[in-house]
């Protein structure tokens, strides 16, 4: 059978064409009045994106660069921090805090879980500067709530640090509502475009600790970004066809809602949503168990290995009998788990796809184990009862 390779994984994503094009025809010199007016636009459209009227800045880096940035920009050697963690990119923010001499305190939950409310609230004082976690753990598929532990935050002066890099474009952030000091987003998510620039948006209150941060930073100090993109610049040289690129795929969002990015952002994690809901539908009809089950995130299924294979044995035959890439597991996790992505350029038709693969490959690692279209049956109904809502 002719194949023909095709992402499922929570990054890089799939590449929006238009994005693709934008990115051939890229042939700007980054300090010039073209590229100043085209990189202004996008940190606009990247404000809206997001969801705020706070400053964003972009640098040419992955996604821990901006990590590294909001640990860098925000803390001073010695100060109390506290890192949410229930998976491998939870447990980076530990590690990044602790590079640059942190007291970290540690709220942890066992991966495929979120962490207690209740934890967080005794493990919070006066003393402790900075909140650190995820928005969604792409390791487990676990989503965390934003919302209550910011409402735990409230009146403080402690500042709220948020990696969206999977949550942006899958999950309805209020983050000026919510009062997240520090939202982070990567090129290579719901932003179709390949791997290669971090973006974030920082609050009032974050812009003003960075004064005060005695830690070191050169390339990414966050304030000379801040003074150099009021000018339509970057501080050093961009990354130029990744912000070109990125522009393509926010208009291409945008036009999903007659030029609106904020609505077209509704629409994507709407998108992911009912996605991932069709994907937990299917995978529990076919005998499988989800690992997140109790808060499940819409930007990536984790599901446990089925019985007599391994995770491992789904993801290699998934790619060698359909040029589909699905995700091992991470770490100790790797062989128990594999997961599924529903970020950005992902639709109704790419999701069956999934599906039907899905129940060819585990139709021969597990024989009789649940019948060829159970998965597929279950997922049509949930994008069915998803049509009728909407329609009444």
């Amino acid at each position: 059978m002719f194949r023909k390779t095709r992402l499922f994984t929570p990054g890089p994503t799939p590449l929006a064409p238009a994005a693709q094009f934008a990115m051939a025809a890229a042939d700007l010199h980054h300090r010039t009045p073209e590229f100043r007016a085209l990189y202004s636009r996008v940190l606009q459209q990247l404000q809206s994106f997001i969801g705020t009227k706070n400053d964003v800045v972009a640098i040419a880096a992955s996604g821990t660069g901006a990590m590294e940035a909001a640990v860098s920009n925000l803390t001073s050697p010695g100060d109390k921090v506290l890192v949410l963690t229930a998976g491998k990119f939870g447990e980076r923010w530990t590690s990044l805090a602790k590079a640059f001499g942190c007291a970290v305190t540690v709220v942890s939950a066992p991966y495929g879980e979120t962490f207690s409310l209740d934890e967080v609230r005794k493990n919070l004082s006066p003393e402790v500067r900075v909140v650190f976690m995820q928005a969604t753990e792409t390791s487990t598929g676990i989503r965390h709530d934003i919302s209550a532990v910011a409402k735990l935050l409230r009146g403080s002066d402690t500042l709220l640090v948020v990696d969206a890099i999977t949550g942006l474009g899958t999950t309805h952030l209020d983050v000026d509502g919510d009062g997240i000091d520090i939202i982070i987003g990567g090129s290579q998510k719901a932003l179709m475009v390949p791997p290669g620039m971090a973006y974030l948006a920082a609050s009032q209150r974050a812009w003003d600790r960075m004064e005060s941060s005695k830690q070191p930073r050169y390339y990414f100090d966050l304030r000379k970004e801040r003074k150099s993109a009021a000018k339509g610049e970057s501080s050093y040289t961009p990354a130029v066809a990744l912000v070109a690129a990125i522009g393509a795929a926010l208009d291409y969002i945008a036009s999903q809602s007659n030029g609106d990015v904020a609505e077209g952002r509704r629409k994507l994690v709407a998108n992911a949503e009912l996605c991932a809901a069709m994907t937990r539908a299917a995978v529990q009809a076919m005998g499988l168990q989800l690992f997140a089950p109790s808060s499940p995130s819409a930007a990536v299924t984790a599901v446990k290995a089925p019985a007599g294979a391994s995770a491992t044995d789904v993801v290699k035959k998934f790619k060698a009998q359909f040029g589909g890439i699905l995700s091992d597991g991470q770490g100790e996790m790797k062989g128990q788990i594999f997961r599924i992505a529903h970020i950005g350029y992902l639709d109704f038709m790419d999701c069956i796809a999934i599906i039907a693969g899905l129940e060819q490959v585990l139709a021969e690692l597990t024989p009789g184990a649940f019948k060829l279209g159970d998965g597929l049956r279950a997922a049509q109904q949930v994008y069915r009862d998803a049509a009728a809502k909407k329609e009444a």
